[in-house]
């Protein structure tokens, strides 16, 4: 559908390069969500879905990747084994995890709008980041704790603190890779 806008024909909706690759970014998230590292004393194992966020906002920017991870979520809820572990429905999304799961929504959003508008700036862009990730942290340790009876704290102590030192090395290859990700998709374009 096309709209004229101040004398301007604009197209409105998706092209077909970004319905292509928010496809493939979703299918990424798809391979790397069940790889996940179980960790003995914690329901909550250590998972490659931030990292595959993170480098679908840089190729997708904030909506087409916010929209690339909702896909997946819906995916997942629907039943498709495509969660931590290879596993998949509302089970899993109502349980300890869940609230990860629905926090890396903000993730994405608050990412995403800093890595958008960073005008290339690194330490704006992990910035995004860090404070996307404590967003989902708070959002996914309340849900924990409330799921497993314990204390907010207690809720860090198993869901947070110990992923931490991943998440910062999840972060570095981010940065590092996301933007040569990002030139690659756009020299297509040419």
């Amino acid at each position: 559908m096309e709209k004229t806008i101040s004398g301007e024909t604009k197209r409105s909706g998706l092209s077909t390069k970004q319905i292509a690759l928010i496809g493939l970014m979703t299918a990424v998230t798809c391979v790397a969500g069940p790889l996940a590292i179980p960790i003995p004393f914690s329901p909550v194992p250590i998972s490659f879905t931030n990292l595959v966020i993170y480098l679908a906002l840089y190729v997708l920017g904030m909506k087409a990747g916010t929209l690339s991870y909702l896909v997946y979520l819906l995916l997942g809820f629907a039943g498709l084994p495509v969660f931590s572990g290879f596993t998949g429905g509302v089970a899993k999304i109502a349980g300890p995890t869940g609230g990860y799961l629905v926090g890396f929504i903000f993730l994405a959003l608050v990412a995403g709008f800093l890595i958008d508008h960073s005008s290339g700036n690194r330490v704006i862009e992990v910035v995004g980041m860090v404070i996307g990730l404590a967003i989902c942290y708070i959002f996914g340790t309340v849900w924990l704790s409330a799921q497993l009876g314990r204390t907010f704290f207690e809720g860090l102590s198993v869901g947070v603190i110990p992923y931490l030192p991943g998440d910062a090395v999840k972060i570095i290859l981010a940065v590092a890779f996301g933007p040569r990700l990002r030139r690659e998709i756009h020299r297509l374009d040419r």
